[in-house]
């Protein structure tokens, strides 16, 4: 784990707060959450952090609070500010059971003077926190295991931290026995390992809850055929008012599916939730990838019948081992991306999908159009053919679907409730079939406002995103709208079931999206796959292989470009450059 600090730095400081000066610095603790300053106070102090964790917050009218970085043992706090003379410009919180040195700032100046290299030391903390800070606060590295079940997870625990060490990065567990161990300590021990797991198991109440204070994210993990506890300790953000308590459920490796997911969440209100089988190997390389932030979203976009190419897609990511952790999209991109996310390999999901879309002409029950072109009870039949009652939350891997409200004007985002209804609801395109309505909001296709949402994977998951996006392929024949059928031709033919060509129309507008909105989805995704087909119409879904072709040879193509495996592309403590360290297992 790369330091914050140089040695210079940290034995001029030791020298002053514990030398000369030490009858003027105060010592104080702070117990997680509690305020060490504000924005706006008067800066006539420098702190030097001694045991445990600060966290900067920077806050603004009508904006959410944002962490700015993250202050560790040995290093100081308030010193650009002291050192201007002005008043602080960030709130700083004890983000656990913190103690801190404190030294006036007239102590301070006149201890400088017998140290030449205290204030060149300091400026250089200060340029690398301000570069830290522009490119986000430091990743969470300190994880607390808490067991909602009478089952112990020790062994569940020291899985994931010899996944984490295969990876190349330090790892520890501690258990309860460290429940005596002094302030220091912990912070030695944090300071010492790239990743550092605490696991409390069920009948440690005073252990469970130190660790709630002491990690940066908490798992609960129970068991889906238990009820969950009402005691259970949790995990929140000081200052932004984050959720990082996040949920797993572990089950027997008889029990096939997940269950019972809805019963937790509504107790815990976790922010992610993960589904893990005892023993099996792949899930704990899963749960260390969520930890080391090397975990791979994949994010599919909408596009109508040109949404194939998500098939070719994840055909080639299976083909090269790529791992797929989370997964979410927009309209067909959703309904491809379910695939993975209930666990089925390629094959399953070209067999679903070629039975729902190619072989069944979804659009074919045309309706006069009052609210739109179809009666959408065909698409319903299949939706609920391919996901009977399968509730989101309790899906192999998170996942997530996106539609667009018309009540509120915001996107919506499916994480749990009924697949099928989520589903229908984020392929519901204006016109082409009739909104969705759930508790009271008007719900239709999310390529509408969010077609590539790339930005709600990063606020599930840290680690690299794979996009495919087929916002600005051709989707719209211009022969079909300059010359289109006479009325008996267009029946007599066949080409009903695909619908007239308004329904194109209607597709591709409902796809569209702004420059700087589709700039700013792409921008989001670590690994861009843009793949090039030619004229397939937004709603022929009878033209497939070309489709799948192309998104396998672009995703081939992406892949083979890359400078280093999937789960590397984003530096992570410890990783060094990009392509530095062993391989992550399966990347």
């Amino acid at each position: 784990m790369a330091p914050l600090r140089s040695d210079t730095l940290a034995s001029a400081l030791s020298r002053i707060f514990e030398g000369p000066m030490i009858d003027r610095a105060s010592w104080f603790a702070l117990t997680g959450g509690e305020r060490l300053f504000t924005a706006g106070d008067p800066s006539d102090t420098l702190y030097l952090v001694r045991s445990g964790r600060l966290g900067v917050f920077h806050s603004e009218p009508d904006q959410p609070v944002h962490l700015l970085g993250v202050v560790r043992p040995g290093d100081p706090v308030g010193e650009m500010a002291m050192l201007a003379g002005t008043p602080h410009t960030a709130d700083v919180v004890a983000l656990r059971d913190t103690e801190i040195l404190a030294l006036p700032r007239e102590a301070f100046f006149e201890a400088a003077r017998t140290e030449p290299d205290l204030m060149v030391e300091l400026s250089r903390l200060m340029i690398h926190r301000a570069r830290e800070r522009a490119g986000g606060a430091a990743e969470p590295s300190v994880f607390g295991f808490v067991s909602a079940r009478p089952r112990p997870i020790r062994a569940f625990v020291e899985r994931i931290a010899a996944a984490i060490q295969a990876m190349g990065f330090t790892c520890r567990v501690i258990d309860q026995s460290a429940l005596t161990s002094a302030a220091e300590w912990f912070s030695r021990v944090e300071d010492g390992h790239d990743y550092v797991l605490y696991v409390a198991e069920q009948g440690q109440p005073a252990w469970a809850e130190l660790c709630a204070r002491q990690v940066d994210r908490l798992f609960i993990v129970g068991s889906g055929l238990l009820a969950p506890p009402a005691d259970l300790p949790r995990r929140m953000g000081f200052g932004d008012g984050r959720r990082l308590t996040d949920l797993i459920l572990l089950r027997d490796p008889r029990m096939n599916q997940p269950a019972n997911t809805r019963v937790w969440l509504n107790v815990l209100q976790p922010d992610r939730w993960f589904h893990c089988v005892s023993g099996v190997a792949a899930d704990t390389e899963r749960m260390a990838r969520v930890i080391t932030g090397t975990a791979v979203g994949l994010v599919l976009s909408g596009g109508g019948a040109r949404a194939y190419c998500h098939m070719g897609a994840i055909k080639a990511l299976e083909e090269a081992r790529v791992p797929i952790d989370f997964v979410g999209g927009a309209s067909m991109g959703a309904v491809v991306a379910a695939g993975p996310a209930l666990g089925w390999s390629f094959e399953r999901l070209d067999y679903e999908i070629r039975r729902a879309f190619v072989e069944s002409d979804p659009l074919s029950d045309l309706a006069f159009p009052i609210i739109a072109m179809s009666r959408a009870r065909k698409v319903a039949g299949l939706l609920e053919r391919a996901y009977g009652d399968i509730d989101l939350a309790d899906l192999a891997l998170p996942f997530f679907a996106v539609s667009s409200n018309l009540t509120s004007g915001r996107i919506e985002v499916h994480r749990t409730g009924l697949m099928r209804r989520a589903m229908r609801a984020s392929i519901a395109i204006p016109g082409v079939l009739p909104p969705v309505v759930m508790d009271g909001q008007v719900l239709v296709d999310g390529a509408v406002l969010k077609n590539f949402p790339t930005s709600v994977m990063r606020q599930l998951n840290s680690g690299p995103i794979i996009g495919v996006d087929m916002s600005q392929t051709r989707g719209v024949d211009p022969a079909a709208l300059e010359n289109p059928p006479s009325w008996w031709k267009w029946v007599l033919s066949g080409a009903w079931k695909a619908g007239p060509p308004i329904v194109s129309i209607l597709m591709r507008s409902a796809t569209i999206t702004t420059d700087a909105e589709m700039d700013q989805s792409r921008a989001a995704a670590d690994v861009l796959i843009l793949p090039k087909i030619g004229g397939t119409d937004i709603r022929d879904w009878k033209a497939y292989d070309e489709p799948v072709a192309a998104g396998y040879e672009a995703t081939k193509a992406a892949l083979a470009d890359l400078p280093c495996p999937v789960g590397r592309i984003r530096n992570r403590p410890g990783s060094g450059a990009i392509a530095a360290g062993p391989e992550p297992t399966g990347a």
